[in-house]
């Protein structure tokens, strides 16, 4: 690829993100991050798919190809060398966590 100034930028931009998230306490602040927002967004798509009730099928299939798509990719095998999931992985593994969880409190709401 040609160094131009964009790839310069998106190079250093990188680069510095990745420092910045090198950070422990950084790392787990956006992974807590991502589940709250799962957790939330469970919650969300419970009511808001639940007031029509057009789409329960097609939500939930979505739902649930979208939960076993973030496992697969969180919980195949790791290659040699790698230790540590991609923060990424990490983040999109919590979400996948609290929308479950929130999805399970609606669950529980609706039963009482």
């Amino acid at each position: 690829m040609q160094r131009t100034r964009l790839t310069t930028l998106l190079e250093t931009l990188g680069n510095r993100l990745g420092r910045w998230v090198f950070n422990p306490w950084r790392r787990l602040s956006l992974v807590i991050i991502g589940l709250l927002f799962g957790n939330f967004f469970g919650t969300a798509i419970s009511t808001i798919a639940g007031q029509t009730a057009d789409f329960d099928v097609f939500i939930s299939a979505l739902l649930v190809v979208g939960v076993e798509l973030i496992s697969w990719l969180f919980y195949r095998r790791p290659r040699q060398g790698e230790r540590q999931p991609s923060l990424p992985l990490e983040v999109a593994n919590a979400f996948k966590l609290g929308l479950i969880y929130g999805l399970f409190v609606e669950a529980f709401k609706l039963g009482s």
